[in-house]
């Protein structure tokens, strides 16, 4: 039974700092009944017209070092803290990140993973990471990202597409090589989330961080209670689309700049396979 502290903190910083402005919401519609008729995706679109371009000539800042004490929900461990992301998909949209400067395109370490377990013990749901630029990310300072769950919810519309791969059964050939899953129980104590990791990161051609500085390749992490995934990546931008792990969970984002014609005669399907 989940006590869900971090989420019931969440929740209520979320509507005190939406009041005073430190938490802007992206706003979109659903759109999926007007081009989609099956249930493994949400399509939204996002007007980002209000959105001004960033004018800062130089390095880009780091919104983590500091972090707007504004978003904290707790410290976890001694090398991380909880915090709400400034531009949520939902409601309570959480980020744990690391307290000094680790890099995005860098490999998840143990004590990260051990983070991520000891805030699903008592929050769960939908954990995504965005390796870098390539895979999606929009920072480079070293951040993971939790969608809350209710236990009894499915945590993503492609959740059967992934526990199918899991089961060595899926149809599509060119995103089934290009990722890999694994089911478990997050909740067993012979699971060691790190050593899961490694094991897949090397089956998909990531590589090994005893041998690797970085991964070989840019990828997404998914994970649940009960299944991980990662994705090989080869790029970002297609038809005018960005894709990091929730477009590969289920959930694509258009914007004014994305191909609608091509999105509503292909599928999304199709549209990952551009990604991989």
């Amino acid at each position: 039974m989940y006590q869900e502290i971090y989420w019931k903190k969440a929740l209520e910083k979320t509507y005190k700092c939406v009041n005073s402005g430190d938490v802007i919401p992206l706003k979109t519609t659903d759109i999926t009944n007007t081009i989609y008729k099956k249930t493994d995706f949400i399509i939204r679109k996002l007007n980002t017209k209000k959105f001004k371009r960033n004018k800062f000539i130089g390095p880009s800042l780091n919104p983590f070092d500091p972090y707007e004490t504004a978003l904290v929900l707790d410290k976890i461990g001694e090398n991380h803290h909880l915090i709400l992301n400034k531009y949520p998909v939902q409601v309570g949209h959480i980020l744990l990140i690391t307290n000094s400067w680790k890099p995005q395109v860098g490999w998840l370490e143990k004590d990260d993973w051990n983070a991520i377990k000891s805030v699903n013990d008592d929050t769960s749901g939908l954990w995504f990471f965005n390796s870098g630029p390539l895979a999606g990310a929009s920072q480079p300072h070293r951040h993971i990202q939790l969608l809350r769950r209710r236990s009894e919810e499915v945590s993503c519309p492609r959740e059967d597409w992934f526990l199918n791969l899991a089961g060595n059964s899926n149809g599509n050939e060119k995103l089934g090589e290009r990722t890999i899953a694994k089911a478990f129980n997050i909740n067993n104590e012979s699971i060691n989330l790190y050593d899961v990791y490694i094991e897949l990161a090397d089956k998909i051609g990531l590589g090994n961080p005893e041998i690797d500085y970085v991964p070989k390749y840019p990828y997404n992490m998914l994970l649940t209670n009960n299944w991980i995934a990662l994705i090989r990546r080869e790029r970002d931008y297609v038809h005018g689309f960005s894709i990091n792990s929730l477009g590969f969970a289920g959930y694509i984002l258009v914007t004014e700049k994305s191909d609608y014609n091509y999105l509503a005669k292909n599928g999304p399907e199709k549209l990952l396979e551009n990604f991989v």
